[in-house]
């Protein structure tokens, strides 16, 4: 969630007790051997990757030729998570921030179980799970709700999983924590910030009882921060030093993904603030909840 050097990113995870990193799903970027040694060095596991759905990458995609070069852009991030020794691989379907259909509901939904099964056998080899995440219509036409998420994962096979992101449900779920109970049986990776996207801790969700909710279902997996405050241009901005106007190691589309979410490349201050949050408000929470 920042551009910057993994080393620095791995250390300030450790620094703050968090004990896994969800890695960008950037494969080229990283030398798994070189990440890896990083990771057990300072006493942090890999848990997984997160597809970045930007530019051509779409799942359901008409072009059959874009949507196999989709699949194998997947399935590299699943081979760097396998190197790694992580667990689980969540993947959004479609490009985020397209909200037109290529074609009818029912071509889309064909193309995005084919592939998804392709994807889905490949991880299974690797000891990998993946899980079908839903994120808001602002960002996406296709899969925003738990319940949708559970019938793409369903219609895959008995072993494909769901991502929820308790951001995303409190837009789109009815009953965010129902739904947790709904999808208790597939659900290998939980994503969370807070109801303004930032830090836990910093808006108005109730994170015992999310935290505990996930604990009665059985869930023991990781708690993935993924933050992603707004940039504030106004006088009433609360922290005025908090964009980095020249990051490092961030490319245009990574940086347009942000900027239309309303958000920025951020100063190490003001991310740090974030990361420090998020460890204040759960740590507490999953040790009481054990």
């Amino acid at each position: 969630m920042k551009a910057e050097p993994i080393d620095v990113t791995i250390r300030r995870l450790a620094k703050y007790g968090y004990g896994a990193l969800e890695i960008q799903g950037a494969p080229d970027k990283y030398d798994t051997a070189a990440v890896k040694q990083l990771l057990d060095e300072n006493g942090v596991s890999c848990w997984g990757s997160v597809t970045l759905m930007l530019d051509d990458r779409n799942l359901l995609a008409k072009n059959e030729n874009q949507r196999a070069a989709s699949v194998t852009y997947v399935k590299d991030c699943i081979t760097m998570v396998h190197e790694l020794g992580g667990k689980v691989i969540s993947v959004v379907p479609g490009t985020v921030g397209k909200l037109v259909p290529d074609a009818t509901p029912e071509l889309e939904w064909e193309w995005a179980v084919a592939t998804l099964q392709d994807i889905n056998a490949f991880a299974r080899d690797r000891g990998v799970k993946i899980g079908i995440e839903p994120i808001n219509r602002f960002e996406t036409y296709f899969v925003n709700r738990a319940a949708q998420a559970m019938a793409l994962a369903e219609a895959v096979g008995p072993d494909c999983g769901v991502c929820l992101d308790i951001f995303h449900m409190n837009l789109e779920d009815e009953d965010p924590l129902q739904s947790i109970r709904s999808a208790a049986d597939r659900l290998v990776n939980f994503h969370v910030a807070d109801n303004n996207r930032r830090a836990p801790g910093m808006g108005h969700f109730d994170w015992s009882a999310i935290i505990r909710t996930l604990k009665e279902v059985g869930y023991d997996g990781a708690l993935s921060v993924e933050f992603c405050p707004a940039l504030d241009r106004t006088p009433a901005n609360e922290y005025p030093n908090s964009v980095d106007e020249d990051p490092e190691g961030i490319s245009e589309s990574e940086r347009k993904f942000l900027e239309d979410h309303g958000s920025s490349t951020f100063s190490t201050e003001f991310y740090e603030l974030h990361v420090a949050k998020s460890a204040e408000t759960l740590l507490p929470l999953v040790a009481d909840a054990s």
